[in-house]
């Protein structure tokens, strides 16, 4: 079992301020493999002391200087990798050739990309012969993260941080916190400065709500749930901070009848249960035209029969438990929700899958004939379920895709480019994808409506951290 209890504050490990612990599960094995520290308001107050005063020098600190330490984090960070990525797969339940390939290597991947940015990005930039436009580091950041993808997402703001010359206070998801505090190791051994980077653990009620509030704070970041989202900003309200959100997403993939159905079926499904479908911009609505209907459950109950679940620790397992029994509920009432009200179910279903006595392992469950009013397709499951939803017209599918609270990603799938061009020009979300399924890091990040507000990635990244100042005379 990890015992990790300390917080890391100051450049250092110290002792939490109060008693209280919070267990950590092994979702395959419903047992407690870990133990973290609930922290406190003080705790919260010690962390921000320490980053408001190590801003003092790291925030005029030189940008080759900044590229340098972030060459040393990835340096310490890579030779730590299998140790990080069986963390991972042992707080999450992912399997251990995605935790290595995909959950463990997407931190360098972002500290790679924010590295490339600030070494091309100019700081000062004239507007005429007397005005200049200068950009600079907003100050302390409150990062709040979600367990989902738990180092990506802190790398995401992390590395755009300290680009920018920003000094942080992490509250990392207290569902996943292990990985988490390697990170902060590797930030120590990295000789990163005293106070740049400080970690304390517990829930968003406590802490969360401490960081969000603290007036000392410039700017939070934040990626989770909606309903958490708007809690945080409620209570950044009062300090009149910079709020940067990430949340939910329903992204609809519209399959056009001109495609290889069977080829744009399986990859919707793969990307949709990737991560046991706990991924907020996978695509899961299904759009696809009436007359293929049928054809299409077939290709996707094919697909969704053919993933290979089981134990995370085998090489060949693609897809592991979702992260909890809370979220194991969820899902289960999802699914239940979709059976009472009409949707056809292809596969799948409640309960594990069979073989399976223990551990949160959801059935690959795939429902037709859903109607965009029922929750299956207006909810986010977070779990591995994908309701096939048939549309008559091209503006059909559109109003289907549009008609969410939500706006944080789309997909296409069509044989003719300049079609879907102008079909994503009508798509109102923060990314569309056009016949791929694979990430771009450079390109901005975020949501319209509910999804948040603000981006992440390359040069928009960056910026959610910079001030703007404008020197005017000379």
């Amino acid at each position: 079992m990890l015992r990790r209890t300390d917080f890391y504050i100051d450049g250092a490990w110290v002792a939490p301020s109060g008693q209280e612990r919070i267990p950590v599960c092994d979702p395959a094995v419903e047992e407690v493999v870990g133990v973290v520290s609930q922290g406190t308001p003080d705790d919260v107050d010690r962390a921000v002391a320490a980053a408001r005063q190590a801003f003092r020098t790291y925030g005029l600190s030189d940008k080759q200087d900044r590229i340098a330490l972030m060459r040393r984090i990835i340096d310490v960070y890579s030779a730590r990798t299998e140790e990080i990525a069986r963390t991972i797969s042992m707080e999450m339940g992912a399997p251990i050739t995605f935790a290595r390939e995909a959950q463990t290597a997407s931190l360098i991947g972002q500290f790679e990309q924010a590295i490339d940015t600030l070494r091309h990005y100019e700081f000062e930039r004239p507007m005429d012969g007397s005005t200049m436009v200068r950009r600079e580091p907003i100050g302390v950041c409150g990062l709040i993260t979600a367990w989902n993808w738990p180092l990506n997402l802190i790398a995401s703001k992390l590395a755009y941080a300290l680009a920018a010359g920003c000094t942080v206070v992490l509250k990392p998801s207290e569902v996943a916190p292990l990985s988490a505090m390697l990170l902060a190791d590797v930030m120590h051994d990295a000789g990163v400065p005293a106070g740049v980077f400080n970690l304390v653990n517990g829930d968003g009620a406590t802490v969360g709500q401490s960081i969000s509030a603290h007036p000392d704070i410039d700017m939070i970041s934040f990626t989770g749930s909606t309903r958490a989202g708007v809690l945080i900003a409620k209570a950044a309200a009062d300090s009149v901070k910079r709020v940067h959100q990430e949340l939910g997403g329903k992204s609809a993939n519209i399959i056009l009848p001109d495609v290889d159905l069977q080829a744009a079926v399986h990859a919707n499904v793969r990307r949709s249960f990737l991560n046991s479908g706990q991924s907020c911009q996978a695509p899961t609505r299904m759009l696809v035209h009436r007359s293929r209907h049928e054809e299409a459950l077939g290709h996707a109950k094919a697909a969704a029969e053919s993933i290979a679940y089981g134990d995370p620790a085998a090489e060949e397992t693609v897809m592991g438990p979702v992260v909890s029994e809370i979220q194991y509920e969820r899902v289960q009432s999802m699914i239940r929700s979709g059976l009472a009200q009409g949707a056809r179910l292809v596969c799948g279903g409640l309960g594990r899958p069979d073989g399976l006595e223990r551990g949160f392992f959801v059935r690959p469950t795939i429902f037709g004939d859903v109607g965009n009013h029922m929750t299956i397709a207006r909810e986010e499951i977070f779990g591995p379920v994908l309701p096939v939803i048939p549309y008559d017209t091209e503006d059909e599918a559109v109003d289907i895709a549009n008609d969410t609270p939500y706006g944080l990603a789309n997909y296409i799938q069509s044989g003719d480019g300049a079609r879907a061009r102008r079909l994503a020009a009508r798509l109102r979300s923060g990314r569309v994808y056009i016949n791929t399924m694979g990430q771009n890091s450079q390109a901005p990040f975020g949501g319209y409506k509910q999804s948040g507000n603000g981006r992440e990635g390359g040069e928009f990244g960056l910026e959610e951290y910079l001030e703007v100042k404008a020197i005017i005379g000379s």
